[in-house]
């Protein structure tokens, strides 16, 4: 099931993946290999869930969080400047304030750069352990360009729209959403690609984290708000989209890691 038949027309995957509540390096070694199946697929960019490397653990969160120098991440670094393939994985980073916890994208270039989004909007209770942050660039890549979001960010219309005044033609977003909030917001994310003629592409975790049942179905919006396609349940596994022509088609396989 090799998804890439343009070879100008990049392949976007998310990955609804599992977490191992606070264990970095078994979560390390399952992000590894989703990265080696995602790749095996054609895919150009993966992304991961919201805090996947160490599951939604906010109670967790400061005696987790990682500093971008922590040597537990060079694996990931080497194996997407291997594959070539853009990864952006979810985690608690500490920031240059002395006790301040972000909610990161860890954003693995296919050069072996690293770069960085910071969530920028909380949800309630969250500011007891995290801090807003400022964002980041968007991701270039082939002829699209996209906008980063990390789950509440994308309840906040200007965030949408300023992405799509940065000039995204998709809206990425990396999230934990429950099966009582999947219904409003995955309305919300549909909302935004018809307002902004931008697709969305959306990861959520599979199965629980945090206390948290998953909804999972990570989904892609095209530009008229429509899904296109979604991971069917919470379990495990990888979408795949890629613009074709004036649409854009997607499919979507089963994971047993």
């Amino acid at each position: 099931m090799h998804v890439s038949e343009k070879p100008d027309a990049a392949v976007f995957a998310v990955a609804q993946s599992g977490s191992v509540a606070g264990d970095i390096e078994t979560n390390i070694q399952r992000h590894l290999r989703f990265m080696e199946l995602a790749s095996s697929q054609g895919a150009d960019l993966l992304m991961f869930p919201e805090l996947s490397l160490t599951g939604y653990e906010p109670a967790l969160a400061r005696e987790l969080a990682l500093r971008t120098d922590d040597p537990r991440l060079q694996p990931m670094r080497d194996l997407a400047r291997e594959l070539k393939l853009v990864t952006l994985v979810g985690a608690p980073v500490r920031s240059a304030i002395a006790g301040e916890v972000l909610i990161a994208s860890l954003v693995f270039q296919a050069g072996g750069e690293l770069a960085l989004y910071y969530k920028q909007h909380l949800h309630n209770g969250e500011n007891t352990v995290f801090s807003a942050g400022d964002g980041g660039a968007p991701i270039d890549l082939s002829s699209e360009r996209l906008g980063l979001a990390i789950c509440a960010d994308f309840t906040q219309a200007a965030h949408a729209r300023n992405a799509a005044e940065a000039g995204a033609t998709i809206y990425a977003a990396s999230v934990l959403i429950s099966c009582g909030g999947y219904v409003h917001d995955a309305a919300l994310l549909s909302g935004h690609a018809r307002a902004h003629r931008m697709a969305v592409l959306m990861a959520n975790h599979a199965g629980i984290t945090g206390g948290w049942t998953s909804g999972g179905r990570s989904a892609l919006w095209n530009e008229n708000g429509e899904r296109v396609a979604e991971i069917p349940g919470a379990e495990e596994g990888l979408l795949f989209a890629q613009r074709a022509g004036d649409g854009w088609k997607a499919t979507t396989l089963e994971v047993e890691i």
